[in-house]
């Protein structure tokens, strides 16, 4: 659907307004002169005049939904900026990995970090922030995970000491969520840098949870505008958004786990077999956080450890076309102000986090085809539609995870209320969204 000149020109005014940087001569001297003069005259005014034209350029709602469109395409700039959040993220990685520690018996570790999360996943740069908490994922030198059975490997990366311990990765009740057993001790040869390994006695790993600790966030710790990483003794203060401490174990190897992945069939050839190829490569991490219904219970909450694949999605969203990386932030904005996700206010099961959206977001990259997402461009109907297939997946309390075949990420949903919420968002609705509370208030 190609916008109609009457909605290229509304929205052109509506980015000169959002955009200081950014002038369209083409408008009209008069229509400049106008919205400058608005501009001046103050916030307030400057909102109002936005709404008036916004207002005055939608007789229908295929002229809104253009307007939309190309607000944002024209917004969203490729390419993010160097900001505040990469900054401090960074700093915080130099802070972690320049520490190092030495155990009782004299073996020197330290700590290697990976940033996670909103700022490696988005490469655009849209008018509101697509950055919440900044991710530190960080594995100990001298630990390492292998899945069960496997032989640990010969030669290791250069982050890794002289000393590792391996652990084994083993299958809990729960799809997704394993036990570490510490097996095998790991010596680095001086002659020729490889490893030797020898069996030890067999010590179930805890995964750091702890009575006292009531900032958990997931496998995250974060502590108010203190940041207190884990096992490190760190702090960053003053910070505007929390940045959350991920510990976790390395695994090098692809897990058995997610087996078919790689090798599923696809009939739209995404992710194709390069991306694929990448993904598999950087195999997993294992973090120290239990299934939610083990979290009651005292030994198991303190043992068991989930896998993660943040490594693989920050391929996989690196890889996705523009207007999924923008409807990606669009659904996230959504859910955030309307208040679905959950947050230190709004803990309760039933709540969808920013996985889920992924997860939604991952599987509809895979499913549907180039021409669903290009072929007219509609942000608005993509938006609906993914919203509808979402409200699908918590009627039925169902949410396949992407990479583990019998994975429910819905472990908890014990009502409605949310799926009803989004089923009755319909393609006006969304719009109305995206003009009061997008739009408007991305206007600085």
């Amino acid at each position: 659907m190609r916008p109609t000149a009457h909605a290229v020109n509304a929205v052109k005014v509506l980015i000169f307004v959002g955009r200081d940087s950014l002038c369209f001569p083409e408008i009209g001297k008069k229509q400049n002169e106008r919205g400058l003069t608005s501009i001046k005259s103050g916030a307030r005014q400057k909102r109002t005049y936005v709404n008036r034209i916004v207002l005055a350029t939608m007789p229908d709602d295929r002229i809104r939904e253009e307007i939309i469109g190309e607000f944002f395409f024209n917004t969203c700039q490729l390419g993010r900026r160097v900001n505040d959040d990469d900054v401090r993220a960074c700093r915080r990685c130099i802070e972690i990995a320049g520490q190092k520690f030495r155990r009782a018996d004299d073996v020197e570790y330290g700590y290697v970090p990976l940033l996670t999360g909103s700022v490696p996943e988005f490469y655009i740069e849209p008018m509101l922030s697509c950055v919440g908490d900044v991710d530190v994922m960080c594995h100990r030198s001298n630990q390492l995970a292998i899945p069960a059975g496997y032989t640990p490997p010969r030669q290791l990366p250069g982050e890794f000491g002289s000393h590792v311990e391996v652990y084994e990765i083993v299958n809990s009740e729960f799809p997704g969520y394993v036990y570490l057993w510490l097996s095998y001790l790991l010596k680095e040869s001086v002659d020729d840098g490889k490893y030797n390994a020898v069996q030890c006695e067999r010590l179930l790993a805890e995964n750091g949870s702890s009575d006292a600790d009531d900032s958990r966030h997931g496998p995250a710790l974060i502590n108010g505008q203190t940041v207190v990483s884990v096992d490190l003794g760190l702090r960053q203060a003053g910070s505007q958004r929390f940045v959350d401490n991920v510990f976790c174990m390395r695994c090098l190897l692809w897990p058995p786990q997610a087996a078919d992945w790689p090798t599923r069939h696809r009939t739209y050839g995404w992710p194709d077999s390069a991306t694929i190829g990448r993904v598999v490569s950087n195999g997993c991490d294992v973090v120290g956080v239990a299934h939610r219904l083990c979290r009651q219970d005292e030994w198991t909450r303190k043992r068991q450890w989930r896998l993660s694949f943040s490594r693989g999605e920050i391929v996989l969203l690196n890889s996705w076309m523009p207007i999924q990386q923008i409807v990606y932030h669009m659904l996230r904005i959504f859910v955030k102000i309307e208040r679905l996700t959950a947050s230190a206010n709004n803990s309760r099961a039933g709540t969808l986090s920013n996985y889920h959206i992924k997860t939604l977001m991952l599987w509809a990259c895979e499913l549907k085809s180039r021409s669903w997402w290009t072929d007219d461009l509609n942000l608005v109907r993509i938006c609906v539609e993914l919203l509808h297939a979402l409200a699908v997946w918590l009627t039925d309390a169902h949410c396949q995870h992407y990479f583990i075949n019998n994975c429910n990420c819905f472990d908890q949903f014990e009502n409605l209320v949310t799926a009803n919420r989004l089923m009755s968002v319909n393609r006006a609705l969304f719009s109305e969204w995206c003009i009061h509370s997008y739009i408007y208030i991305s206007m600085p």
